[in-house]
């Protein structure tokens, strides 16, 4: 089950996985993964992230639910 997170959070996990802030448009933050692949995934600014929302940047970072979890 996912826990409710903030975008921070979410944030401090993808930093640890070699993700850094590329740009912000509006409440969307763009992060980017520098090494190889080559990535950018959108995270909403937002106090709680919907579930579904959640759920498709855990993919987009190719991590399962458990081990987002554990990043926490």
């Amino acid at each position: 089950m996912l826990p409710a997170v903030s975008a921070q959070e979410v944030i401090n996990v993808l930093k640890e996985l070699g993700y850094e802030k590329d740009r912000q448009r509006g409440s969307h933050i763009i992060m980017r993964q520098v090494e190889d692949p080559y990535r950018r995934i959108t995270i909403p600014n937002h106090k709680e992230i919907a579930k579904g929302t959640l759920r498709a940047i855990i993919r987009e970072t190719g991590l399962s639910v458990d081990g987002f979890i554990r990043l926490l």
